[in-house]
């Protein structure tokens, strides 16, 4: 029965419905409308903004983009050494290229039964070039420069004296191997 009485109230109320949809700000509206009736203060609730994330991004990328273009013109070592004395540049490029002459070479002769004697000179190769590196970091810092020149020149002619050496002794091991398996006689 009172499904009849729902059905007439629709039929009755057929075509006078309002579709429309409603005016913008209608919901703040009627909330303002609801507070002032029940003397309640509500906090408006604005729309999400995108310009304060938006804004905050961009600042990021412009303060990554400055650090970029500062670290990226920040010249090395090399550059940085060149700039407080040519000759010490010069100096360097030569004996450097001299001592790659001398590793290459060294590679070049390495047998397996040197191959061990071979690996330890590298790693102290890499040693001394550690060293040399902590070096032209204190000449650049102003460090006594006297001194540390001199500290990198020896320590150049270090690397070629022991590249010097382990070549004597690979070719000491290669003249005693064709002599080790000779019959002896008595």
């Amino acid at each position: 029965m009172k499904e009849d009485k729902i059905e007439d109230l629709f039929k009755s109320l057929k075509g006078s419905f309002d579709l429309n949809e409603p005016e913008a700000g209608h919901k703040e509206r009627f909330l303002e409308k609801l507070d002032r009736s029940n003397k309640v203060v509500r906090i408006r609730t604005h729309k999400r903004s995108w310009w304060k994330p938006l804004s905050i991004a961009a600042s990021l990328l412009v303060l990554i983009a400055a650090g970029a273009t500062i670290y990226m013109s920040r010249p090395n070592l090399d550059q940085q050494l060149a700039r407080i004395s040519p000759e010490v540049s010069q100096t360097q490029f030569y004996f450097a290229s001299l001592v790659e002459d001398r590793v290459r070479e060294l590679e070049n002769v390495s047998t397996p039964e040197t191959q061990k004697l071979v690996d330890d000179t590298m790693l102290q190769l890499k040693k001394l070039e550690i060293d040399y590196t902590k070096l032209e970091r204190d000449l650049i810092e102003g460090g006594n420069s006297n001194i540390i020149l001199s500290a990198m020149i020896t320590n150049f002619q270090t690397r070629i004296d022991l590249l010097q050496e382990v070549m004597n002794r690979i070719e000491t091991i290669k003249n005693y191997k064709p002599y080790d398996n000779e019959n002896l006689s008595i």
